[in-house]
């Protein structure tokens, strides 16, 4: 593929903090949900998230987020109001919502064979409950979209998620915006969007037709 703008990886790429901002509350070998300890503080659809272990640090992409009541009692209703006014008027309405968001696993690094390598694979064991969940630093970003072979698990779980190519595009948006988006990386993401798409020829020009508003 072709793009106009020819983005590379760069050094002065955007800077994530890497601070822990949700809890994993429940999970299995492909995917976990996660709660951010603040409802209004959660990851974009599409960033990547990490779970660091001691020896396995897991990478994955957020693929759903949703927000509602803690308490299944009290939901959320309209007060026709700004979120200024009811933080003023109301401010005990906000204590009583979540933010729950789902990852779904793409890769993890093991230290004790190579703290640099992504193995784009499932992780042998799920990721443990209260793990803490944090955004990858602008390197790892970097170090792990220099390859596009987490589409093998994105499309062998393409059923679990609910709008693959939305996914997709999130991710490539997400890599567009913070300047970290190669022309090598967008040719081997298309090769390989083509091969797990069956070579499906009208779905891979009407994507890429939306990949080029992107980048």
């Amino acid at each position: 593929m072709n793009s106009n703008n020819n983005l590379f990886f760069k050094d002065n790429s955007l800077k994530i903090k890497q601070e822990p901002f949700a809890e994993i509350v429940e999970g299995c070998l492909d995917n976990f949900l996660a709660q951010s300890w603040k409802w209004d503080k959660f990851p974009d659809f599409g960033s990547l998230v990490e779970v660091v272990g001691k020896e396995i640090t897991t990478v994955g992409c957020v693929c759903h987020v949703q927000t509602g009541s803690l308490d299944p009692v009290r939901y959320p209703f309209p007060y026709q109001k700004t979120e200024e006014e009811l933080l003023q008027e109301q401010p005990q309405i906000f204590e009583f919502l979540k933010t729950i968001f789902k990852v779904q696993i793409l890769g993890y690094k093991n230290s004790l064979i190579n703290d640099d390598k992504f193995f784009y694979l499932l992780p042998s064991k799920p990721c443990k409950i209260h793990s803490f969940v944090q955004n990858v630093s602008s390197d790892t970003s970097n170090t792990f979209f220099q390859s596009a072979d987490f589409l093998n698990i994105l499309f062998s779980f393409a059923n679990q998620i609910p709008n693959l190519d939305e996914l997709l595009l999130a991710i490539i948006r997400n890599l567009a915006q913070s300047q970290s988006l190669s022309e090598k990386f967008l040719d081997d993401f298309s090769q390989q969007f083509s091969l797990h798409t069956g070579n499906d020829y009208r779905r891979l020009k009407l994507f890429l037709r939306r990949v080029e508003a992107l980048v």
